[in-house]
């Protein structure tokens, strides 16, 4: 099901964000997409509120990932200082790709060849005027996902695997 809806102000982004993660499920991944300052945190923050994650929810940006507890795991990655699918697995990013369990939010996925595509949702966020947005949501057909993009370094082992 695709909307659009305006938020008039963080409040509002949040509550977008506590209703999208209703229909959150293990193994989803969730793109947002929209300029700097649009709203893509607050939103997080809203998603993690619907997840019942108890933690201060903060910007992923300077550690590009951050892990929050709650009815499923959420997975908050940032992708803004990234500029591929091999940086990701260079860090030991790209198995949350989606992830196995949890969900993961991809701010700036546009950065990443093939992340926005193989989303399960993704989110469009354009400000507006007087600090309003627009906010619009896509899901994925019930088409299979496609595979997991192949870099260098997709497949080895991580730290706990053996």
């Amino acid at each position: 099901m695709d909307k659009t809806i305006i938020a008039h102000d963080a409040g509002e982004m949040e509550e977008i964000g506590i209703d999208l993660a209703r229909d959150l499920r293990d193994g989803m991944l969730v793109s947002l997409i929209g300029p700097l300052g649009s709203g893509k945190t607050t939103l997080t923050k809203g998603i993690a509120k619907g997840l019942l994650v108890t933690d201060i929810v903060v910007s992923a940006s300077y550690l590009l990932e951050r892990d929050y507890c709650g009815r499923l795991v959420l997975h908050h990655l940032d992708a803004y200082r990234i500029g591929s699918l091999a940086e990701f697995a260079e860090v030991g990013l790209d198995h949350l790709l989606p992830p196995d369990e949890g969900v993961t939010v991809v701010e700036w996925p546009e950065r990443i060849e093939g992340i926005v595509e193989r989303s399960d949702i993704w989110v469009k966020i354009d400000p507006l005027e007087r600090g309003s947005r627009s906010v619009e949501i896509t899901r994925r057909s019930t088409k299979p996902r496609p595979p997991r993009p192949r870099s260098a370094g997709s497949g080895r082992p991580r730290a706990g695997s053996l």
